[in-house]
């Protein structure tokens, strides 16, 4: 925690400054950001999993507590309004110590419903920064997530501090961890259910605690994007393995993606192909280096790995133009990474909120930011085989192409996607999924 500590009194002097600037521009007083209420499920009397207001989280590791409220002005100290009420039912809160504690005013809150004591007397030129905007008019604020203050604050969420970069190294760790007890659960033939209990319990996180649903994907089912099922039957054969998995440090993400065949054949040659694919896009990253280009490189390469393992016949150059890498390679190259898994400020050119929107050949790339030094990005290229993409290639011309002899041989085994977490410096790269020991 020491090193975390240290780097912290800078990240709220960051955030400081962010809020000073923007509320000069728009003339407001402050903000008053919400962490959010529980949201109870539908003719029930439970609450679905609370998730924590980005915002709210970005000033400090609160991330279970709803009914919380930051009050922040850019100059003086933060006030942090800490609900704890008076509960047989349910844990209450602790009131926090720890590093970060110094940093806030702390105020307890008993009853969620007299936050307006608490708050400034004078709350007309304040900004409400939340989802619950029915409570933003019950307290009589009229800004609401005001549209000026939130491209600033997404276009500048993009830039991390150090304090975060180390959260999501810390991340990174635990992911890892993961990783290697879920690829030995693998090669140890469990089923997807299974080794979903593995990850989870090497990251010491519930389901409710990684930052999303992990992906465990045998066989055909990593042709499956999104695929979540988690089967408990174990596979009569077992072919591949896609695990798509991160872990949470404080409210920071990790998403990593590794491929495994079970035995060598023409599979595992295609992942070690697709690994040196995405570790030369990684070496092409820099400041002032467009994502839109590097994915558009990555097409480039995914059609030479079509015509290299014969998947595809033509010339690389025309297999892109023709849409055919789109067929295999659907989804965009990567995204930003934070407090979210697809974080903000992705398509952000500048403060205002200008936007760079995605080629219409591409409209499910998630980042169009140029690079900049302390952005963290993932990179996850992939191929897959995924039928209902590739019959669209049989309508016309271009199934000529497309050699089905091979479709056939690797559909059993879904698709490859291979994701580090990266960190893009003045002077340099830093793939903290690599260097912190996945291979």
């Amino acid at each position: 925690m020491e090193l975390l500590a240290q780097h912290y009194h800078a990240h709220i002097a960051e955030l400081n400054r962010r809020v000073a600037e923007i509320l000069s521009r728009e003339a407001l007083a402050g903000l008053v950001i919400h962490s959010g209420q529980p949201h109870r499920m539908f003719l029930d009397d439970i609450d679905y999993p609370f998730k924590a207001n980005p915002h709210f989280k970005a000033w400090l590791p609160v991330l279970d507590n709803p009914n919380c409220w930051l009050v922040v002005n850019g100059r003086d100290k933060p006030q942090l309004i800490f609900y704890r009420p008076v509960d047989f039912w349910h844990k209450v809160s602790d009131v926090p110590e720890m590093f970060w504690t110094e940093h806030f005013d702390i105020k307890l809150l008993t009853k969620a419903d007299k936050v307006a004591e608490l708050l400034p007397s004078d709350i007309s030129n304040w900004a409400y920064i939340g989802e619950h905007l029915d409570v933003a008019d019950v307290l009589g604020i009229s800004n609401r997530n005001p549209v000026a203050v939130m491209n600033y604050l997404h276009f500048h969420r993009t830039t991390k501090t150090e304090y975060e970069l180390e959260c999501m190294r810390r991340a990174n760790l635990l992911a890892i961890e993961g990783h290697l007890a879920a690829k030995n659960a693998f090669y140890n033939g469990a089923s997807e259910f299974e080794i979903q209990q593995q990850y989870l319990s090497a990251v010491g996180q519930s389901e409710n605690e990684v930052p999303y649903s992990n992906i465990i994907a045998l066989n055909q089912n990593a042709a499956i994007l999104h695929y979540t099922a988690l089967e408990h039957q174990k596979p009569a054969r077992r072919n591949s393995f896609l695990i798509d998995a991160g872990a949470n440090y404080f409210g920071y993400a990790a998403d990593i993606t590794r491929t495994y065949a079970f035995e060598k054949n023409r599979f595992d040659e295609l992942i070690t192909a697709m690994n040196k694919t995405q570790l030369e896009l990684i070496d092409m990253m820099r400041p002032g280096v467009r994502y839109l280009d590097l994915h558009l490189a990555t097409h480039d390469k995914v059609a030479q790995l079509l015509l290299d393992f014969e998947l595809a016949t033509g010339d690389a150059k025309g297999l892109v133009e023709q849409g055919i890498t789109s067929a295999f390679f659907p989804h965009g190259l990567g995204h930003m990474l934070g407090l979210q898994v697809h974080d903000v400020g992705g398509f952000s050119y500048d403060e205002r909120g200008t936007h760079i929107a995605a080629p219409e050949a591409h409209p499910f790339l998630r980042c169009t930011r140029i690079l900049a030094p302390n952005q963290v990005l993932t990179m996850e290229p992939g191929l897959y085989i995924i039928d209902t993409l590739l019959d669209e290639l049989k309508q016309d011309s271009r199934g000529k192409q497309i050699n089905w002899q091979t479709i056939d041989e690797l559909r059993p085994f879904g698709g490859i996607r291979i994701e580090d977490n990266v960190i893009v410096h003045q002077d340099r790269i830093e793939n903290m999924t690599r260097e912190l020991g996945l291979a």
